[in-house]
């Protein structure tokens, strides 16, 4: 299909998007799904393998007793029903990474279900509102294995010379959470995808359940699209409900924020295409393609029958009792949408300046900040403004620079006390960012500390002012902006061991 892609805007007037979002979450327990095989991230291909994971004939699984818990409280912070009696099924499929042939999953009885998740979503005309996405299931699976194409250039099969399996991943605890067709979003639609993902994201980490790294796989989306024709004005009206769904697309393992939006935005300008051109759009898989910021055709895309599903019959019913599932209720954290407004209210941060916070990923090291003595302001400044531009520029997350919020405590009280000025904490934190110590050492050792001597700052200060009777002159007549001159003076001849703000009040004692 050749024909250019439909600008969005141009589609909604024809078409309303229906997008479906599958999120795929390995959990961080200690052992797989159903064996007792490590799950740490990066150990040498095939070494955290069992008779069980690889599904030798006469291997037996069992359940693990803390995924289970986690799906619930995963299920729970999603609003969801907790079904008291659920199994798991066979989801039978030919692929090289399924050692089985089939997937442990769950089909038509999942651990979870019928819940929502509300995200902020930043309306075109400027502020936020509040969206809500409905949750069809949160279901327990194992994960597969990863297959490694090597020879070709983009890692895919295609053009490969030889495929290599890594079964370390197979087994590994997974739950997959499914919404509902989110119908009504409009020209916000790719906004709306993105904001999903990130809100559960945050959930998920607040819950200690996975590490959420989408980098590493940990997190995994898949973005289903599909347009419907437009009838009427509103596409949440009352005339839209009754329009069938279009054909839809599956963009697999789109593995960042930013992708999840762009693959929304691209499946729907295609698919305009498409169907402007009066051709049918095809149910399959699709590539997504972070440098051309297109997708590319997969395999044609199963139905659920397609699967033949069946009870697992080496496994026994999940029945969690009311009282684990309040106990797990009683053990949820605070949600974060609500946790970020409470401590923007006691931080005094304005939208924007939350916004940077969360953008920095700085929330919780600017918490310990402020609760290791910083104020709120100092804490802000120091994680979201330098450390988060070298963060970005080693490519590292800002906690991963060796700064801790005790580090950046002691030196707002050093700045606060009138020890060192800005200019000298900077110099502190490039010590302290060296591995040359504490603040308070880094300070010491580099003979980092303002001038206390107020009888030799006040003799700089007579002899600049002596030296450029002009600019005093100038003061005296009420131009009180040509203090800066003589500041700058003063700094220079104390070695910028001064304190500017003193400065500017001993001169304007001595001239106005």
């Amino acid at each position: 299909m050749g024909a250019e892609l439909v600008d969005v805007d141009e589609l909604l007037t024809r078409y309303d998007p229906v997008v479906g979002l599958e999120v795929h979450v390995e959990l961080n327990t200690a052992t797989k799904m159903f064996c007792g095989c490590a799950t740490g991230f990066g150990a040498d291909p095939n070494t955290q393998v069992c008779p069980v994971c690889l599904g030798l004939p006469g291997a037996l699984p069992v359940v693990n007793a803390a995924a289970v818990e986690s799906a619930i409280r995963i299920g729970l912070a999603l609003n969801s029903q907790i079904a008291p009696w659920c199994r798991f099924a066979r989801k039978n499929y030919f692929y090289p990474d399924m050692p089985k042939n089939f997937q442990t999953s769950q089909y038509d009885e999942p651990i979870a279900f019928d819940g929502y998740l509300d995200v902020d979503v930043e309306d075109p005309a400027g502020g936020t509102s509040v969206f809500r996405v409905p949750i069809e299931r949160a279901h327990m699976e194992e994960d597969t294995g990863k297959s490694l194409h090597v020879g070709g250039t983009t890692g895919r099969i295609h053009g490969a010379d030889h495929s290599l399996v890594d079964y370390n991943r197979a087994g590994i605890p997974l739950i997959e959470i499914v919404t509902r067709p989110i119908v009504g979003a409009g020209s916000r639609a790719p906004a709306v995808a993105r904001a999903y993902v990130a809100a559960l994201r945050d959930l998920l980490r607040s819950l200690g359940v996975s590490d959420v790294k989408m980098e590493q796989g940990s997190l995994r989306c898949d973005a289903n699209v599909s347009l419907r024709p437009r009838a009427g004005e509103d596409p949440a009206g009352p005339d839209q409900l009754d329009v069938p769904l279009g054909t839809r697309t599956e963009t697999k393992n789109v593995n960042s924020l930013r992708s999840v939006e762009r693959a929304v935005r691209h499946e729907m300008s295609r698919h305009a295409a498409i169907l402007d051109a009066a051709e049918p759009v095809t149910q399959e898989t699709r590539h997504w393609h972070e440098d051309t910021g297109m997708t590319t055709a997969g395999r044609p895309k199963s139905d659920a029958d397609d699967y033949r599903y069946f009870p697992e019959p080496d496994l026994v019913p999940v029945a969690p009792s009311h009282e684990d599932v309040e106990r797990l209720r009683a053990s949820l954290p605070e949600p974060p949408a609500q946790r970020r407004k409470r401590l923007q209210a006691q931080w005094g941060y304005s939208d924007l300046e939350m916004r940077d916070v969360v953008n920095a990923d700085a929330l919780d090291v600017i918490e310990q900040t402020v609760a290791a003595g910083a104020s709120p302001a100092a804490a802000r400044k120091w994680w979201t403004g330098d450390l988060a531009r070298r963060a970005n520029q080693m490519a590292l997350p800002v906690t991963g620079l060796g700064v801790t919020p005790a580090h950046i405590a002691e030196l707002d009280e050093m700045v606060r006390a009138g020890r060192v000025n800005d200019s000298m904490a900077r110099q502190v934190m490039d010590g302290v960012l060296a591995g040359e110590g504490t603040p308070a050492q880094v300070a010491e050792d580099r003979g980092l500390a303002l001038v206390q001597d107020d009888a030799a700052l006040e003799a700089a200060v007579d002899e600049v002012i002596a030296a450029n009777p002009g600019i005093a002159e100038k003061i005296r007549g009420g131009k009180v902006n040509a203090v800066g001159a003589l500041i700058g003076q003063v700094m220079k001849q104390m070695r910028g061991q001064a304190d500017a703000a003193k400065v500017r009040e001993l001169i304007l004692s001595r001239l106005t």
